[in-house]
């Protein structure tokens, strides 16, 4: 084999090898934080059984996990408008069109958040232009 291969193979065994433990210490200060707060339960609520309290888990599609997908849809959404959207009127927009949970009280706020990243990598590149909206809101257009 090749120097180039070995030494690759190294480096990303000794990558591989710190995520793996910073993961385990992840997991060690979550059982350790769960174990605090079930102990807060047993004294503020001793009839309560904390293993029948369901884990909630948020798991985004998969589709938001490639890349360059949200700067699509958020160019997309601009495309289709005739006026100067929100940040939280385009995220808004992008739940109803990608059919996720609209309920959700959690969402919103992170793809609003999502959204927002999204809107000013695409200024910085001089593909939308943000103008003062109402209040401290940014109005959002394609740059023409």
């Amino acid at each position: 084999m090749t120097d180039y291969m070995v030494t690759g193979l190294a480096k990303r065994r000794a990558e591989i090898a710190g995520e793996l433990t910073a993961a385990h210490e992840r997991v060690a200060k979550l059982v350790h934080d769960l174990a605090a707060i079930d102990a807060a339960l047993a004294v503020v609520a001793p009839d309560m059984e904390v293993e029948a309290i369901r884990p909630k888990m948020f798991r985004p599609p998969d589709d938001w996990a490639n890349r360059g997908q949200m700067s699509r849809l958020v160019l997309s959404i601009l495309r289709q408008s005739h006026d100067a959207l929100t940040t939280r009127e385009i995220a808004a927009q992008m739940i109803l069109e990608r059919g996720l949970d609209a309920g959700d009280r959690k969402l919103l706020p992170l793809m609003v958040r999502r959204v927002g990243s999204a809107l000013r990598h695409q200024r910085d590149k001089g593909l939308v232009v943000s103008t003062e909206g109402p209040g401290n809101y940014q109005l959002w257009t394609i740059a023409r």
